[in-house]
């Protein structure tokens, strides 16, 4: 799993008018899970499936 800015950077991933992240696949915005025993949020794209970790 790739962190959000390394999908950023690689054009994995976009932000839209309103700076939310988009998956540039299937140009959906990605919906966000707080794993309990974790730090980080996970994003992941409703379409395809594919997951970002996003580090605070």
């Amino acid at each position: 799993m790739k962190s959000t800015r390394k999908g950023l950077r690689n054009d994995e991933l976009y932000k839209d008018t309103y700076q939310r992240l988009n998956c540039a696949e299937c140009e959906k915005t990605l919906a966000t899970e707080n794993p309990p025993d974790e730090v980080y949020n996970v994003r992941k794209c409703p379409d395809c499936g594919r997951e970002w970790k996003e580090l605070p």
